[in-house]
């Protein structure tokens, strides 16, 4: 299962860093978030996760996150990402983890 999870983590960042807001969120379960950690839902659904990353590719097309680390930690996988907006924007890290159901995402929950 771990080893699953990882593969569909790093296939979703594909896509992420691809700027493929429908083949990302067909990843995720219907009923999926992407939230901040302990906090506020940021996409709610899948369809709330495909339009929240649609808009945000419109807004910085050249969005990439470069993953600095990857652990699995029972059937979690956390990642810890160095994030760009734009070749000549400041990044900023991040630090996802990833819940599953039904071999899908079921929750991101992002600390930064």
């Amino acid at each position: 299962m771990s080893a699953d999870n990882l593969d569909l983590v790093t296939r979703l960042m594909d896509r992420y860093n691809a700027g493929d807001a429908d083949g990302y969120a067909d990843l995720m379960t219907e009923d999926a978030a992407e939230a901040l950690y302990r906090g506020d839902v940021l996409r709610d659904g899948r369809e709330g996760v495909r339009s929240g990353l649609r808009a945000m590719f419109a807004e910085f097309p050249e969005n990439k996150a470069i993953v600095k680390a990857t652990h699995v930690v029972g059937d979690k996988v956390v990642l810890f990402e160095e994030v760009w907006r734009s070749p000549s924007a400041e990044p900023f890290d991040v630090v996802s983890i990833y819940s599953f159901a039904a071999g899908k995402v079921e929750r991101v929950e992002f600390v930064r």
